[in-house]
């Protein structure tokens, strides 16, 4: 139960680096609970955000597996109140001054810097994601096969999800 407090602020603080989606914050997430307070390995919290991209809604649903995995029911409810719940109060806020102030020219001005940002965000997070996820040639194969696939074709994700699950169950099923 002494993990709750933490979790608390680990959550709440990672609910403010999600400018542009859950993948602007895998950066800190992987720091605050691989590095700094030890709650999971990499490999684990791999694990829990692949399995959070292949589960419906939010991929970002997996803090609750962190937060239970910690403490409990308890955990599990902080982790969720805390990653949550300070970006719906502030995206309640600066959507409703949004509208208020829309058109204007420092608006308008800020509106063009968020994507950027946002990309550059997703990107921290997703290269954070390939050190952990791509550990040997034949993960790396599978990464860029399905990366190439990607900007060459619109082919729905989830087939490529399925095509790369088959690959690794037979590369790296039981001998």
């Amino acid at each position: 139960m002494n993990d709750i407090p933490a979790l608390a602020r680990v959550f709440a603080g990672l609910s403010l680096l999600t400018v542009g989606g859950g993948m602007a914050a895998y950066p800190e997430l992987k720091v605050q609970i691989v590095d700094v307070h030890r709650w999971l390995t990499l490999p684990q919290l791999d694990y829990l955000y692949g399995m959070g991209q292949v589960a419906p809604g939010p991929n970002m649903m997996m803090i609750i597996s962190i937060g239970s995995l910690k403490a409990g029911v308890p955990g599990a409810l902080i982790a969720f109140l805390a990653f949550f719940g300070p970006t719906a109060i502030l995206a309640l806020i600066v959507g409703r001054l949004w509208k208020r102030f829309q058109g204007r020219p420092w608006i308008v001005a800020m509106q063009r810097a968020f994507a950027p940002v946002s990309i550059g965000l997703l990107l921290a997070g997703c290269l954070t994601f390939a050190k952990g996820a791509v550990t040997g040639w034949v993960t790396a194969l599978i990464a860029a096969t399905v990366f190439a696939i990607l900007l060459r074709s619109k082919i729905n994700p989830a087939f490529l999800i399925l095509a790369a699950a088959l690959v690794g169950a037979f590369a790296f099923g039981p001998g």
